[in-house]
């Protein structure tokens, strides 16, 4: 099975200090680029989190403090991983609700301006549950018949899941070998921001998807509460979230200017 791609497409994996998208750091980061003409690119960084690693973390993944302490920086490292992947869609395993928020808020944090604008993104966990509901160790096993025995590994993982896409694609028929066709069909909710703190209504307007204003359009709730928009700012929210706030505002501004 060789993907139908228009443009590349990258696989990536995460092995992090935790789950949490705006505090936690990635320890290692693992891509498998692909290109339309079926070429592969791959590559894996270990990476100075800058914070320790927890030992129960340590212990699901096998990374400890000594494993990067002499390594890269991510801001010492963004500016070759963002080349690497800046003109692909991207892909992974439970991809849209962590690995690409996280990589954001890295990406941003060192000073490079990541966004999704003109690409999509494939989370094959989603195409997983939606047709098997397991787990990635068994949807390799279901789909590829192999056993993940270096599961969280970056690199092991990273490899697993562009293996478990392929067989997806071959096994079933209602799934199209195309790019746009697997995003969305492996979207959840669709978001504006990655961390999904603003939402889209049936008009594709912009809403809060939490708090107290929960349901309200952004651009109301900007208009009617300025003092909100400083409040999210300072508060601990995803810098990714703070980005979109800042353009709705701007865009906002701009419309009663013009």
């Amino acid at each position: 099975m060789t993907l139908n791609l228009t443009k590349p497409i990258c696989f990536f994996d995460l092995e992090t200090t935790g789950i949490n998208i705006t505090t936690d750091r990635i320890v290692e980061i693992a891509v498998i680029k692909v290109f339309p003409n079926g070429n592969e690119e791959r590559k894996t960084w270990l990476v100075n989190p800058e914070m320790p690693i927890p030992a129960e973390v340590t212990a699901i993944h096998g990374i400890c403090d000594a494993d990067v302490a002499d390594k890269p920086t991510f801001k010492e490292l963004a500016k070759e991983i963002y080349t690497m992947v800046k003109d692909s869609d991207l892909a992974g395993f439970n991809s849209d609700r962590f690995d690409i928020p996280l990589l954001a808020e890295e990406m941003l944090r060192a000073g490079v301006d990541f966004d999704m604008k003109g690409r999509v993104a494939v989370d094959v966990q989603t195409i997983f549950h939606k047709m098997e509901q397991r787990t990635l160790a068994a949807a390799y096993k279901f789909y590829c018949d192999k056993t993940l025995d270096d599961a969280h590994s970056a690199a092991a993982d990273t490899e697993a899941t562009y293996e478990v896409l392929k067989a997806q694609i071959a096994r079933y028929e209602e799934l199209e070998n195309d790019t746009k066709f697997l995003a969305e069909f492996s979207s959840r909710k669709k978001f504006a921001d990655f961390a999904g703190f603003i939402t889209f209504n049936k008009y594709n307007e912009e809403c809060f998807s939490f708090g107290k204003h929960k349901g309200k359009r952004v651009e109301d709730v900007l208009n009617e509460e300025p003092g909100y928009f400083g409040w999210l700012l300072n508060a601990d929210f995803p810098l990714y979230t703070k980005k979109v706030l800042t353009a709705i505002k701007l865009r906002n501004f701009n419309n009663k200017l013009a």
